[in-house]
């Protein structure tokens, strides 16, 4: 069975932002992080052996999140150069053939899960590229695992483990309680990394941990006061841990087959040299894979 790539396109587009030289198109348009994103997946393609690929992106920064947690991330402080190459880059991924997720309702790392957890099963391995912690929580075993493609490095379930000090199943938990500021959120007053890490190896999830600090673990710093302090807040944590679980049921429509590489679109030659960077193709393989 092949492996199934799942690309955080969102995440692949902000670092080309930051790590790939600006790039002007012949219309004066920045593009730089969009041809950045492209030569990446070409490199994908061509050098690191994928054959299904799927693109989540956040097509718009806002998500049902929002509705739920006032402070939860937006578009503000993006440049609007960045932002104006969120939709470009979806044009250029479907143009070079791969299959493309927009969430708008939904976050990309929602159609990264959904996509996993969908099509997992006919996948020898399924490798989430991206390093968004939250992903985490999908990891299972050798078989689900995080890529960092930059660092060249793979994040399994034992990987996850020693990196957080829990399981998978447990990383929604984790990050409510020590806060996300990435996301926005903040967590609970007094929980730090090995202090949350502590408890919630014990105890699995934030509903389960005891309401009495008597029952904790021993050596837990302070244990008496962040007990009292997770009683009191006990609602507003598990607000932070549906921010932080991934859901399954984003629009992924497409089949397992329907994610072959196929080769690139017609209209690619066009758009490329429109933008600035006609030798894209000339990076793609040249033929598909069989």
């Amino acid at each position: 069975m092949p492996d199934l790539h799942l690309v955080d396109a969102t995440y692949e587009l902000f670092r080309a932002w930051f790590g790939a030289p600006p790039r002007r198109a012949p219309d004066g348009r920045e593009v730089g992080a969009t041809r950045g994103v492209a030569y990446s997946l070409a490199y994908m393609l061509r050098e690191e052996g994928a054959t299904h690929v799927g693109c989540a992106t956040d097509h718009v920064v806002r998500s049902f999140r929002n509705d739920l947690y006032a402070g939860y991330k937006t578009d503000e402080g993006v440049p609007e150069e960045l932002l104006a190459q969120f939709a470009l880059v979806e044009d250029v991924m479907r143009a070079m053939g791969f299959v493309v997720w927009p969430m708008i309702e939904f976050e990309a790392d929602d159609g990264l899960a959904t996509a996993a957890h969908k099509l997992g099963d006919r996948a020898e391995r399924v490798l989430l590229c991206t390093v968004d912690k939250d992903l985490a929580q999908c990891v299972r075993g050798e078989r689900v695992v995080m890529v960092d493609r930059r660092r060249k490095q793979t994040l399994d379930e034992a990987a996850v483990k020693e990196k957080f000090g829990v399981t998978p199943g447990s990383i929604p938990d984790f990050l409510a309680l020590v806060g996300d500021t990435a996301d926005g959120y903040p967590g609970i007053t007094g929980f730090g990394k090995k202090t949350a890490a502590t408890v919630l190896a014990a105890f699995g999830s934030i509903e389960d941990i005891p309401a009495d600090a008597a029952l904790w673990p021993r050596g837990v710093r302070g244990a008496a006061g962040l007990a009292a302090t997770l009683r009191d807040r006990r609602d507003e944590a598990l607000l932070y841990k549906r921010l932080a679980t991934l859901r399954h049921d984003a629009p992924i429509p497409e089949s397992f087959d329907e994610l072959l590489w196929r080769g690139p679109r017609p209209e690619l030659t066009r758009l490329t040299s429109e933008l600035g960077f006609p030798d894209l193709c000339d990076r793609l393989p040249h033929s598909p894979a069989p």
